[in-house]
């Protein structure tokens, strides 16, 4: 049997990321499940650009502050406390405009953790 106790404040940002990204999955060992919390600040970005995923499925739970995510069907908004799931085949990018008041805090889960990443072009 395995448990973890992290402190996600513990864990060194992931370097060469557009927002602080901390990959606490990585460091709790899970193997079947992305897990990252973000801190994204007015104008930055989640760290993929505009992407979808073959087989991974995501949830963004917006611990504080007010996400935004581009998807083809226009712009969403994710209020604090609330959370967006996206499916596979479902291109999303999710950021803080530049005009945001606050920084975003938000708890990501991937599954299956698998590296099937695309980037997604909306005008092709």
């Amino acid at each position: 049997m395995g448990y973890h106790v992290i402190d996600p404040e513990s864990v060194e940002p992931t370097p060469d990321r557009p927002c602080v990204q901390r990959a606490v999955g990585d460091v709790a060992g899970l193997e079947n499940v992305a897990l990252n919390l973000y801190e994204v600040e007015p104008g930055e970005q989640i760290p993929l650009a505009y992407h979808y995923h073959d087989d991974q499925e995501e949830v963004f739970y917006v611990e504080s502050g007010e996400l935004r995510v581009e998807t083809p069907d226009g712009e969403r908004v994710v209020p604090e406390g609330h959370l967006f799931v996206v499916e596979p085949d479902s291109p999303q990018r999710a950021f803080v405009p530049e005009d945001a008041d606050e920084t975003v805090r938000t708890l990501v889960l991937g599954a299956p953790s698998v590296d099937d990443v695309h980037a997604y072009d909306p005008d092709a």
